[in-house]
């Protein structure tokens, strides 16, 4: 053997304990490869684990049971399938009433439809203290716009006007609903606060008080005609609580 062999081995040899002091060597008692999904996942004080993975179930114990989102995504995904949380009752006449109105019109959803009922109703409670028919008209069906416009010319008569501050509305829920062929209703609920009074031509108040703030709550029903292009619902009947 030459010197240049000799050299060469020398050098693989190195190598080889370098190697061996770095890797270690199997003795049979290694961790197995972490599986997410096993059985028996590790869980003692050793455990690599930050959170415990929960386990698979079948797609049959997933719909009988009810669980929190952080759990099984798919039981979660079973769990909320009923899309009017929150709005109705599992099984309740308005939630077939919700049902029936969104498969007439796809487009239909609550949010946008209290959205737009919560900007309505400011607008015509504010309108209809200001005595604003030009604001009201398009808001209104016929009967109620001639209700309405009634009231304000009787007050103008006498020589009233009402000083009204809006201060918001606290809250806005759909109470009631129908849908007959494809004219929908939908009864909203609404708690507001506002200070309001009712003065005469020398602005003395015969009415109210201009600086206490009232709680009001107002039964208002809306309606569309889903056949119309338009998606603006008409205020068709007013109302106070039962």
């Amino acid at each position: 053997m030459n010197l240049l062999n000799i050299i060469l081995l020398a050098i693989a040899v190195g190598v080889f304990l370098k190697l061996r002091s770095v890797l270690g060597r199997r003795t049979g008692h290694e961790r197995p490869p972490y599986d997410p999904y096993s059985d028996n996942p590790a869980t003692g004080p050793g455990s690599d684990k930050v959170v415990t993975l929960p386990k698979r179930a079948g797609a049959g114990a997933a719909r009988d049971r009810v669980i929190d989102a952080a759990g099984d995504p798919f039981a979660a995904a079973v769990e909320t399938r009923f899309r009017w949380r929150g709005v109705a009752e599992e099984g309740s006449p308005l939630a077939g009433t919700l049902d029936a109105l969104a498969n007439a019109d796809r487009t239909f959803d609550t949010d946008s439809f209290l959205s737009g009922a919560r900007t309505a109703y400011e607008l015509i409670v504010t309108a209809f203290a200001t005595g604003d028919r030009s604001t009201l008209k398009p808001l209104l069906s016929d009967d109620v716009y001639r209700s309405f416009d009634s009231a304000i010319a009787a007050r103008e008569q006498k020589g009233l006007r009402i000083d009204q501050s809006f201060i918001g509305i606290d809250k806005a829920a759909i109470s009631a609903g129908t849908l007959d062929g494809t004219r929908a209703r939908l009864t909203v609920s609404f708690r507001s606060e506002l200070t309001s009074c009712t003065k005469n031509s020398d602005g003395v108040v015969v009415e109210g008080d201009p600086v206490t703030v009232r709680e009001v709550t107002d039964v208002w029903t809306f309606e569309r005609d889903l056949r119309n292009r338009d998606p603006n619902w008409k205020l068709v009947a007013t109302g106070a609580p039962a």
